[in-house]
């Protein structure tokens, strides 16, 4: 297969996948699937949707970063969830509790919340590498034990504000200042950190030894392991990035609108994350696009009550989107297989079995 089908057949096998699914969906639920789709793109020229799309979409790219670092070694971080709003409370109280020069102050609280996250995360990496315990067992075991954490730090160094318990607000000094647009509402100034990190991320993985020694782990510890490379070094060092980039995810939330972390705080952004890496195929412009589309289907959803679409049918239309890109891809891969294999076989002169082209899976 050429390299510009390789490249262009499983997305738009995706989009295909997930245009069928999505307006079967939609019509078994007694729903016109283009008035919906009409009523979705609207909502967003209306109020402040737009910005609201962009600063959900930041936090959405940053612990879809922090998965998709795992899925590189082959590691299902499940505990994104706990690592992020740990990570968010810890540093909401750092940044009550101090008072320093602006900007210092505010990358002091940027500081400590990844390193709370790594920290809760490096817990499950020492069970893995030390003790052979799942990752996927330990970090969402972690995740509970996270959410009883953060309980007692809001209220042993929180306030109580009206039937809110919360942290202390943070001093003016550590806020980061949002760009205003107008009646549109203002985009978090942290934003711009989902920005850096993606960047980053992209250098690390194809720009760099250890993004290289990162992704040889991941496609084979055995060769990698051959080749020179600590498998549990990089398997330690990889959940401890994750952990970090999972805990910067609360912060534009935190220091851009709130200036304190609450037990209403925002939730479900780690779960969310592990769907968009998938949705993104792990690639930082992929997870860019898949953190904006998850957005646009969570804020634009607020309108359907209004033509008596209720809003549960966006959470069917992400899952299903999701389903059709690994699909999509998954056909492809056998596609592509097969005619490796019938390819070698025209060269050896032997025949290979079509059953064999269903073996082996995707590494992207």
């Amino acid at each position: 297969m050429s390299t510009w089908r390789a490249r262009l057949l499983p997305p738009a096998l995706a989009i295909a996948f997930s245009a069928v699914l999505c307006a079967a969906v939609l019509l078994a639920s007694g729903a016109d699937p283009v008035a919906t789709l009409a009523q979705l793109v609207t909502q967003v020229g209306r109020g402040s949707t737009a910005v609201d799309i962009v600063n959900t979409a930041g936090a959405y790219y940053l612990v879809a970063v922090a998965a998709a670092i795992g899925f590189r070694m082959n590691l299902l971080n499940i505990g994104i969830e706990g690592q992020y709003r740990l990570g968010a409370c810890a540093a909401a109280i750092a940044g009550g509790a101090i008072s320093l020069p602006p900007g210092v102050h505010a990358l002091v609280v940027v500081v400590v919340g990844a390193a709370v996250g790594a920290a809760w995360c490096g817990i499950a990496a020492l069970l893995k590498v030390y003790r052979g315990v799942s990752e996927v067992i330990s970090t969402i075991m972690l995740n509970t034990l996270a959410f009883g954490l953060i309980a007692y730090l809001t209220q042993t160094f929180g306030v109580l504000r009206g039937n809110t318990q919360g942290t202390r607000i943070i001093p003016e000094s550590g806020w980061v200042p949002g760009i205003p647009l107008g009646g549109a509402g203002t985009v978090f100034g942290l934003v711009l950190l989902a920005v850096v990190v993606g960047i980053g991320y992209a250098v690390l993985l194809d720009r760099t030894r250890y993004g290289f020694e990162l992704r040889a782990s991941g496609l084979s510890p055995t060769a990698a392991a051959a080749g020179g490379v600590n498998h549990r070094r990089m398997v330690l060092s990889v959940m401890l990035l994750s952990g970090a980039v999972a805990g910067l995810a609360g912060l534009p939330e935190i220091l851009g609108r709130d200036h304190t972390f609450t037990i209403t705080f925002s939730a479900g952004y780690g779960y969310a994350g592990l769907a968009i890496a998938l949705l993104g195929r792990n690639h930082p412009v992929g997870v860019a696009f898949g953190a904006l589309l998850w957005s646009f289907l969570d804020k634009s959803s607020l309108t359907l009550d209004d033509i008596g679409v209720p809003r549960e049918i966006v959470t069917i239309l992400q899952g299903t989107i999701v389903l059709s890109v690994v699909v999509a891809y998954a056909l492809v891969r056998r596609r592509e297989l097969a005619a490796e294999q019938r390819r070698v076989g025209r060269a050896t002169g032997t025949a290979v079995a079509p059953a064999a082209a269903s073996t082996g899976g995707d590494r992207s």
